[in-house]
């Protein structure tokens, strides 16, 4: 059996993980990490947050944690077998080892076990059914540390049976394509077959998982190959894509903003022609206001919001930027100089602070203008002159301007 020695696994001996480990061992009970930190540690990346499998019941684990004092955070997850403890101001989320009974597609009904190879059997990809002992042993039922060597992604078992169980593992097997695998195109036939014959579970689904999956694939790697087989295998429909959506533009764009880190929405409304493909994936998704800004945003500006000929490129921008009377117009800004793969203008025009506008109505007042209205007027005038001029002018020049 392979035994991993990495440094990101050492790491993660934590006087907390030591303790938990102890009363485990105390007990008798299996203790493992499994899922995706043990596909990040055989990659040798430093897991964000680590799963526990265990053979304990959450009785068990309970009983056990109050008997040594243990703080245990109730966070809902007991019927699905998690118990979150804490020691060491450190979190862990040891789930209980299970079968699913009955699934619907979406949720699943769980019965506990101690089999480690049944636990494995109804994760939805191989090469995050793995568990890794503490002693650096790995368990590995499905051939899973092949695949990530070899940069495969497949379904535990039939492909078909993953699919419904959860249709959003339709989703995930796109996720984690783009995350590993490393040409794109390179899938197994059958798998795809079932994904196309299972599509329509998608509808199913609720917009916010499916958005959080979204969201992971338009900033991983293939997007453009990622999103086209969306919609040869028919899901675009099904998660608030349009229909015809552009995917010429969506294939510009997907090269333009490689190495810009876009945001996910800047990435998607190159599929979009109009306001109504960002208002239809607001319904189905239910994505934040801010994304529905920056898409809405993004369709209306991105075809004559352009850089300048000559030697002022940017000015379009900082002028568009000048006049804005909203919150937050730089950073869509930004987004959309991403959007159009101005790199070295985005660079600038990161660098590029505001200029304030260095005449007030007192300085006005000072030179013998009393009424309200003209002052008004004549703030505006000075204000175009001095957007004409580049925003350079000083007040000096600017007050000698409303002399003339």
């Amino acid at each position: 059996a392979m035994r991993l020695q990495a440094p990101q696994f050492q790491a993660l001996f934590t006087p907390g993980l030591r303790s938990v480990a102890e009363l485990f061992e105390k007990k008798n009970y299996e203790l493992r990490i499994a899922g995706g930190a043990v596909r990040d540690l055989l990659s040798g990346v430093t897991p964000q947050d680590i799963d526990f499998a265990t053979t304990a019941t959450p009785a068990e684990m309970k009983e056990m944690f109050t008997a040594a004092g243990v703080r245990l955070i109730n966070n809902k997850g007991e019927k699905h077998g998690t118990i979150t403890a804490r020691l060491h101001e450190q979190n862990f989320e040891i789930t209980t080892l299970r079968i699913d009974v009955v699934t619907d597609g979406r949720h699943a009904e769980v019965e506990f076990t101690t089999d480690w190879h049944k636990d494995a059997e109804r994760r939805d990809l191989t090469v995050n059914s793995m568990f890794l002992g503490l002693d650096g042993t790995l368990y590995d039922f499905f051939n899973g540390y092949e695949d990530l060597k070899s940069k495969k992604i497949r379904f535990v078992g039939k492909a078909t049976e993953r699919i419904q169980e959860d249709y959003l593992r339709i989703l995930r097997y796109f996720r984690f394509y783009g995350k590993i695998a490393e040409e794109p195109g390179d899938h197994e036939p059958n798998t795809l077959q079932a994904i196309k014959e299972n599509a329509k579970g998608l509808a199913g689904i609720s917009g916010e998982r499916i958005w959080v999956e979204l969201k992971k694939i338009l900033l991983g790697n293939h997007v453009n190959h990622l999103v086209q087989l969306m919609y040869e295998l028919d899901i675009a429909q099904y998660i608030g894509l349009p229909l015809d959506g552009n995917l010429e533009e969506f294939a510009r764009v997907a090269k333009n903003i490689q190495n810009l880190s876009p945001k996910p929405m800047t990435v998607l409304t190159s599929l979009f022609k109009g306001k109504d493909d960002v208002t239809n994936l607001d319904l189905r998704l239910k994505i934040s206001k801010e994304e529905k800004n920056l898409g809405l945003f993004l369709v209306k500006h991105r075809q004559e919001l352009t850089k300048a000929p000559g030697p002022e490129p940017l000015r379009p921008y900082q002028d568009f930027l000048m006049d804005s009377r909203e919150a937050n117009t730089s950073s869509k800004i930004f987004e959309l100089l991403k959007y159009q793969g101005e790199e070295q203008l985005l660079k600038e025009m990161q660098e590029w602070t505001v200029p304030s506008f260095p005449v007030s109505g007192h300085d006005l007042r000072k030179m013998g203008v009393s009424s309200g209205k003209e002052i008004g007027t004549a703030l505006q005038q000075l204000r175009d002159e001095w957007k004409k001029s580049g925003y350079h002018m000083d007040k000096e020049e600017l007050l000698s301007c409303l002399k003339k």
